[in-house]
């Protein structure tokens, strides 16, 4: 059993890391749970970071983990068991190293993935992680939830970006791994094991990070299409006359305009109305327009059936307020109020026959579906509204089995409940349903094994004492 972080702890910690336990640190941004906490604490440095680490180990104290807070599983909230520490990491925000020669960027835990990327630009270099979230969404959160965003597609995920990390264990010893190495054949990948852990195994405090050069010449179009097939068939296309420099591949349904239309009407839409669409940004060396290469796209692509009209950006602000419209379509979603929300990932070759069939489904419900995401990698999020004239509330005793109707689908043709977003405690139910068992085990082993004592962040990825 754990203990409530009290005052005899507060005495054993380093002078000065408290903070105010203040509604922002017990907040997650759907509103759902409302957390916890006895103590913050806020250390300024790693030693500090593995001395209230030590101290919560010996006073078994559980510790919530805090990055940006942008985390929408509730991975950042414990809303039950004896009040724990959160041990917010947004007093390390220093930038370490960084070597434009080696592409590489050495980032504490705290800095927001925004200054990471403008630190990076500075240097003639990107950092390609982009979320919605990036302003606030810090290094650690990125890392620990492997976040995925609009660019994984060609970059891949924050793991895939990530060549070593700095890290406090359970017991409060400290992981120095911040290695610039792209080769590093020397056992257990520890890092790995950190990445996507949600906080569960131990605290990263620090992350070496592959930069890229950035493509000299970038392009940006939106496409109206059929329907998720033809845009599938389009992302094939695509990828075959680019030869690797397709950048994002974004489907937009039409549901999601129509909410932007609704609560946002600031924001024009290049194409308002359309059934389906995809947002296609292209990344090509010198010597090569994106202008001519999506127009080619285009005109093939309509010959083909798989386009019925476009828009292909003109300028630097055209290209900025595509983003922004896709960007905006999550903003509006919380405005209207989603009765259950879905981060789902699926075999490219089943997308089009789920969305289909899970739309048949929920037919009957007389629910608005808002489907949109990062065609290219697979990852969609399908979200599922009450109609006009009602609220999401009225659908609370109906939004488990809701979830639990779209999940079983996605994982029927082998996809994952959770592709971007992590476990969190969210999710922990569906993890121990669909989970495969030996995978499950092998994860209890490890979590037994790291955190015996079962501080680090109770309750997320696996279910309290699992």
């Amino acid at each position: 059993m754990l203990n409530p972080a009290d005052k005899t702890l507060a005495a054993r910690l380093p002078e000065g890391v408290l903070r105010e336990v203040t509604p922002a640190y017990l907040e997650e941004p759907r509103g759902r749970y409302l957390g916890r906490a006895g103590l913050v604490a806020a250390p300024r440095d790693t030693d500090e970071v593995a001395a209230v680490v030590r101290a919560c180990a010996e006073a078994r104290v559980g510790i919530v983990p805090r990055g940006g807070g942008t985390g929408l599983v509730s991975g950042q909230v414990m809303p039950d068991g004896p009040a724990p520490l959160i041990l917010s990491l947004e007093r390390m925000t220093a930038l370490r190293g960084l070597w434009p020669e080696e592409n590489v960027l050495v980032a504490e835990a705290g800095m927001t993935l925004q200054a990471v990327r403008d630190a990076a630009t500075v240097a003639g270099r990107l950092f390609p992680l982009s979320l919605a979230s990036q302003g606030t969404a810090a290094i650690g959160g990125c890392l620990s939830t492997n976040a995925g965003g609009v660019t994984a597609l060609r970059y891949g995920t924050a793991r895939s970006l990530c060549l070593g990390v700095e890290a406090v264990l359970p017991d409060g010893s400290i992981v120095h791994d911040l290695k610039r190495l792209r080769k590093d054949n020397t056992g257990y990948d520890i890092r790995d094991l950190l990445i996507g852990a949600e906080g569960t195994l131990g605290i990263v405090t620090a992350a070496s990070l592959k930069l890229v050069v950035p493509p000299p010449n970038v392009g940006l179009a939106m496409l109206q299409v059929p329907g998720p097939e033809a845009a599938l068939t389009l992302l094939s296309l695509a990828e075959g006359r680019m030869a690797g420099g397709v950048t994002a591949f974004e489907l937009i349904g039409g549901q999601g305009l129509a909410f932007l239309s609704e609560v946002l009407p600031e924001i024009r839409q290049p194409l308002p109305g359309v059934s389906w669409s995809v947002l296609v940004e292209v990344g090509l060396p010198e010597g090569l327009a994106p202008d001519a290469a999506l127009e080619g796209l285009l005109v093939d692509a309509m010959e083909r059936g798989l386009v019925l009209d476009g828009v292909i950006a003109q300028s630097g602000q055209q290209a900025a307020d595509f983003w922004h419209l896709r960007e905006h379509i999550p903003e509006a979603n919380r405005r209207i109020g989603a009765i259950a929300s879905h981060d789902i990932s699926l075999p490219l070759s089943e997308i089009a026959g789920f969305i289909r069939d899970a739309g048949a489904a929920l037919a009957g419900e007389g629910l608005r579906i808002n489907c949109f995401g990062h065609l290219g990698d697979g990852n969609l999020h399908y979200n599922l509204f009450p109609p006009p004239g009602r609220q999401r509330g009225d659908y609370d005793d109906r939004r488990k089995a809701l979830s639990a109707l779209v999940h079983e689908m996605v994982v029927a043709r082998g996809g994952s409940f959770s592709a971007e977003h992590g476990v969190g405690r969210l999710k922990v139910g569906e993890l121990e349903r669909w989970g495969d068992p030996a995978r499950l085990a092998a994860m209890r082993a490890i979590k037994q094994a790291l955190d015996p004592l079962g501080i680090m962040n109770p309750g997320a990825v696996l279910s309290a004492g699992a």
